[in-house]
């Protein structure tokens, strides 16, 4: 009954300002996800097709983000990023500290740092491609922008999905680090009302029991679409 109290969404009760902050940590995820996967596109096709600095470049920023802690990125885009805000700002006259929204500075941590692993991971699908399929479809006139439409975008996303789920996951994990900057995510939100009720074992484990609804719910989701991406290869058995 307690605990039920504790979910209520009463005045007494947390369950508005949980589910909010679910609703935070889902948001930043997402954001943090797509543009890592515009930013791992584009690193793979430098990997892929640039030129020799284009792919040493590419590597470098897989490597660099790949081989430090996500915490310190996050550190780096807000304080770094709000150093150089107030720059700014102070150059037009303007006086004072003006911070980065930590919304916009988790999302776009989580997003360069989701980029290193998303670039790896379309390398990887693209090299699995049967080669005489896009020979073909050269040899039938399709142009660029045809070709990546209809035969290579299609195949590196079913061959990308298993490991952009993972990714998304990995993003998911990471949003609960944001909370550094002052978002009011959900472990963020947990330990707030840990502190008001005297009561961290049943908000940490509120908390895990929502993370772990959330990574069952994206776990359908893509396990739908790898089955809907895989429809009429090996006779729709996939």
């Amino acid at each position: 009954m307690e605990l039920l109290q504790l979910l209520s969404f009463g005045p007494d009760g947390w369950g508005f300002a949980l589910l909010a902050a679910a609703f935070m940590t889902v948001a930043v995820a997402v954001c943090g996800f797509l543009i890592g996967g515009i930013i791992g596109a584009v690193v793979a096709w430098g990997k892929l097709a640039g030129s020799l600095p284009v792919r040493l470049s590419a590597d470098a920023y897989t490597t660099i983000l790949r081989g430090i802690p996500d915490l310190l990125v996050i550190y780096l885009f807000y304080f770094g990023g709000s150093m150089a805000v107030t720059g700014l700002f102070n150059l037009w006259g303007q006086e004072g500290f003006v911070g980065v929204p930590p919304f916009v500075a988790g999302a776009t941590a989580i997003g360069v740092v989701s980029g290193a692993y998303q670039a790896e991971v379309f390398r990887g699908a693209f090299r699995v491609l049967a080669k005489g399929e896009i020979e073909a479809g050269k040899a039938a006139g399709m142009g660029q922008l045809l070709l990546f439409r209809r035969i290579i975008a299609p195949q590196v996303f079913r061959h990308a999905l298993p490991g952009i789920g993972n990714i998304w996951q990995m993003a998911l994990k990471e949003s609960a680090l944001i909370s550094v900057t002052g978002l009011v995510e959900l472990l963020r939100q947990a330990q707030i009302a840990a502190g008001s009720t005297r009561k961290p074992f049943e908000f940490y484990l509120i908390a895990g029991a929502i993370f772990l609804a959330i990574t069952w719910l994206s776990q359908r989701i893509f396990s739908w679409l790898e089955r809907r991406a895989g429809r009429g290869i090996s006779g729709g058995l996939v």
